[in-house]
């Protein structure tokens, strides 16, 4: 509940800025500094539970959509019976 996850939006936008992803280091900082292994290890733990959130997410609204979606169908087919 506590995992706040930055907007769709708000992350490509910074992807686009930025060249990487927010809380991963640039190809420069690593060329730069190394990589510690288990921090990185620990940074892309942290993306892959983001990306589960994000498809989460992305599902729930979805499945609202389909059902959404079957609603207007039934109501549409009870109109074109009432019009022939």
């Amino acid at each position: 509940k506590d995992y706040s996850l930055m907007p769709l939006p708000q992350l490509a936008e910074f992807i686009k800025r930025n060249k990487h992803l927010p809380g991963v280091p640039s190809v420069a900082q690593v060329t730069a500094e190394g990589v510690n292994l288990g921090l990185n290890q620990e940074i892309l733990l942290r993306k892959v539970e983001e990306l589960t959130l994000y498809m989460i997410e992305q599902n729930q609204a979805i499945e609202k959509v389909k059902a959404e979606n079957e609603k207007l169908r039934k109501e549409l087919n009870k109109l074109k019976k009432r019009v022939k």
